[in-house]
C-alpha cells in the first residue's frame, strides 16, 4: 500500500510538472500575470480590498506608513485567520528623506505573573497551543502608533476610517479566507465569544461572497482612533482584556499591558552578489535568510539551473545548517547575548558550507559552536519614495481561541514558541519575548532601495525569502515570476522549542518540478513528499533606481493583489 501511494504521489507530481494553467506569450510559463507598474505609489497585500484602501490613503496624500496601517487594520477585519490587533507586528521602513532603513520590533512579552515553575508543576513538556497560557501581550497596536508618530502624516482617525467603515457596513468574504474561517470554527466554535464575533448566523462562519461585518471591532478601532495606543494598553479596554484572560486561566496584570513598548532596532544585513539583504535581528528568524544566502553564495546556482536536483539539494542542505543555529541561538536579545555578527559572517558561512555533501542529504547537523552570552505580509510605497515592508500575525492562523467580549478580535498564541527546557536561550521567562517566525524583508543596491518583500508562512518564511531572492538574482526572474515559481520546503529541522532533527527531515515540493529531478533527490537520500498550502504567500514592490518607477507583485496562492497609480 505504501508503494502504491508513492507511485500515486509521483504520478501526480509528474503530471503537474507537465501542465500549466495558461499559455503566456511573454515571460516564464509558470507566471500567473505580469508585474504591476506605476509611478506615484504601489501597494501589495493579500486582500484586494485592503490594497485599494492603501491606494486611497496614498492618493489622499498619506505616507507609505499611513497606508500600511490602514491596510493592516483592514486585513485584521477581512483576514482574521492570519492577522489582527491581538497579534504582533514587525516592519522595515525605508525613509526617503534620511535615506535610511529603520527596523521596528512590535512583539509582545509573556505575562510577569506566569513562571516556568507553573508549567513544571502541571507536568507540561511544552506550552499548549490554545487557551490563555500561550497568549503574550499583543504588540500590533503599539507598533501602529510608533510607526505613525515617526513617519505618519495623516490623522489616525482618517487612517483607521476605511477599516471602521468596512467593519460596520460589512464586506464580501474572499474564497480562501472563507475556507480558513470555516476550518477555524471547527476548533473554536465552543470557545467563549467566538461564535458571537465570527459566526453571524449562529451556526457557520461566512461563506465566499457572504457579507460579514464586525461592529465590535469597529468600536475598538474607533476607541484607538480617538484615544490612541493608551486606549488599548492603559484604559477601560485593558481591564476587559485582563479580566477575560484571567477568567480563562491566565496570569495577566494591568501592568503587563501598560508597560508594553515596541522597540526600534538596527536591521541586520549581508551582501549577496552585490545586493544588501536586510532582515530584523532576533527574536525573529530573519537571521536564517542571511545565513542561507551566505552559505549558497560560493556556489554557481545559475549554472546548476532553477529546479535542478543539484540546486534543490544544495539549497536544502544550506537551510538545514541555518535552522540548526536558529534552534539554538535565536531568542530575545534582552535576556541573552546572541552571536548574531558571527552567525552572519562570511567566515562562519565558509566553515558551515564545508559540512555539505554535494551528493548526499544529511540526516542531521549540529548547531555551530559559537561563543555567546498563517500571517499576513504587505508592502506599500508612496510618491515620496518611502517604502514599508510589514508583516503581522496571530500565529496558528486565528490564534489562541481567546476572544475578549465585545472587542472583536482574537489573541495571539505566540507564547507556544517558548521552550520549557532550562538553559535554552528561548526558555520561558516572565516578561520575555518568544521566538518569532514572522519576518519582513528588504533589499538595497548601492545604498538605494530596491525591493520591499515578504513571504508569509511560519517556518517557510526564511526559505521563501531566500528562494525569491535567488530566483531574481541568480536565475534572472522578474518580480512576479520570482514569487510564482514553484517552491520547495524542508521541514523537520530542530526547533527553538526543543525538538531535534534526527532523520534528515522531509522535503516537500510544489507541482512544477520534473519527475527526473524528484527521482534524483530521492537517490540522494531526501525524503520527498507533498503538502497542501504550506509554501507561503508573497507580496513585493521593486523600485527602479534610475526612473523611480514602482513594480508590484502578488501571487495566486493567496487572494492578494498588487496595484498602483
Amino acid at each position: 500500500m505504501k508503494l502504491i501511494r508513492s507511485y500515486l504521489l509521483f504520478g501526480i507530481l509528474f503530471l503537474g510538472s507537465m501542465l500549466h494553467a495558461q499559455d503566456r506569450i511573454t515571460g516564464r510559463s509558470f507566471a500567473t500575470r505580469s508585474e504591476v507598474i506605476a509611478v506615484h505609489g504601489m501597494a501589495a497585500t493579500s486582500q484586494p480590498l485592503a490594497t485599494q484602501v492603501a491606494l486611497d490613503i496614498l492618493k489622499a496624500g498619506g505616507t507609505a506608513v499611513d497606508a500600511a496601517i490602514a491596510a493592516n487594520a483592514t486585513l485584521g477585519l477581512m483576514e482574521p485567520t492570519g492577522s489582527g490587533i491581538g497579534g504582533d507586528l514587525f516592519a522595515l521602513i525605508w525613509d526617503a528623506e534620511s535615506k535610511q532603513l529603520y527596523g521596528l520590533n512590535a512583539s509582545g512579552r509573556s505575562p510577569k505573573g506566569l513562571t516556568l515553575d507553573y508549567f513544571k508543576e502541571q507536568g507540561m513538556s511544552s506550552i499548549p497551543a490554545y487557551g490563555p497560557l500561550p497568549v503574550s501581550i499583543p504588540g500590533c497596536v503599539d507598533g501602529w502608533f510608533e510607526m505613525h508618530d515617526r513617519f505618519g502624516k495623516m490623522p489616525m482617525d482618517k487612517v483607521l476610517g476605511p477599516a471602521i467603515q468596512y467593519a460596520l457596513e460589512g464586506f464580501p468574504v474572499s474564497e480562501l479566507i472563507a475556507m480558513y474561517m470555516d476550518l477555524s470554527s471547527r476548533r473554536f466554535k465552543s470557545y467563549p465569544n467566538f461564535a458571537d464575533t465570527y459566526m453571524p448566523n449562529g451556526s457557520t462562519t461566512p461563506a465566499k461572497g457572504e457579507i460579514f461585518s464586525n461592529p465590535a471591532l469597529a468600536a475598538t478601532y474607533e476607541a484607538l482612533a480617538s484615544g490612541g495606543r493608551d486606549a488599548f494598553y492603559d484604559g477601560a479596554m485593558t481591564k476587559v482584556m485582563v479580566d477575560f484572560l484571567n477568567e480563562q486561566g491566565g496570569f495577566f496584570s494591568l501592568e503587563d499591558f501598560s508597560s508594553h513598548k515596541s522597540e526600534w532596532v538596527q536591521p541586520i544585513s549581508s551582501n549577496y552578489r552585490g545586493y544588501d539583504i536586510w532582515e530584523l535581528p532576533p527574536n525573529g528568524q530573519g537571521t536564517a535568510v542571511l545565513q542561507i544566502l551566505n552559505i549558497l553564495e560560493a556556489y554557481d546556482l545559475n549554472a546548476m539551473g532553477f529546479g535542478s536536483a543539484e540546486y534543490i539539494h544544495t539549497f536544502v542542505e544550506a537551510k538545514k545548517l541555518a535552522y540548526e543555529d536558529r534552534a539554538k541561538y535565536y531568542a530575545d536579545p534582552a535576556f541573552n547575548e546572541l552571536p548574531i555578527d558571527a552567525l552572519i559572517s562570511k567566515e562562519y558561512a565558509e566553515e558551515r558550507r564545508a559540512l555539505i555533501n554535494p551528493n548526499r542529504a544529511a540526516r542531521r547537523y549540529d548547531a555551530g559552536n559559537l561563543e555567546q552570552g498563517n500571517t499576513i505580509y504587505m508592502t506599500v510605497a508612496d510618491q515620496y519614495g518611502n517604502m514599508v515592508s510589514l508583516i503581522q500575525s496571530n500565529y496558528r492562523g486565528m490564534g489562541s481561541g481567546m476572544v475578549a467580549p465585545g472587542l472583536g478580535f482574537m489573541f495571539q498564541d505566540r507564547g507556544e514558541l517558548f521552550s520549557l527546557e532550562e538553559g535554552h536561550l528561548n526558555v520561558y521567562e516572565p516578561g520575555k519575548r518568544p521566538f518569532h517566525t514572522i519576518i519582513p524583508g528588504f533589499v538595497t543596491k548601492d545604498g538605494n532601495p530596491w525591493i520591499s518583500f515578504g513571504v508569509m508562512g511560519g517556518g517557510m518564511q526564511p526559505q521563501g525569502h531566500a528562494q525569491v531572492l535567488i530566483n531574481m538574482i541568480d536565475f534572472g526572474m522578474n518580480l512576479q515570476e520570482a514569487g510564482d515559481a514553484p517552491r520547495v520546503q524542508h521541514t523537520g529541522s530542530s526547533q527553538p522549542t526543543g525538538e531535534t532533527m534526527t532523520d534528515g527531515g522531509k522535503l516537500v515540493l510544489e507541482t512544477g518540478f520534473d519527475y527526473e529531478v524528484i527521482r534524483e533527490l530521492m537517490k540522494m537520500g531526501h525524503q520527498v513528499g507533498y503538502d497542501l498550502g504550506s509554501y507561503g504567500g508573497y507580496q513585493a514592490i521593486l523600485r527602479d533606481p534610475k526612473t523611480g518607477v514602482y513594480y508590484g507583485a502578488s501571487e495566486s496562492r493567496k487572494d492578494g493583489q498588487a496595484a498602483g497609480y
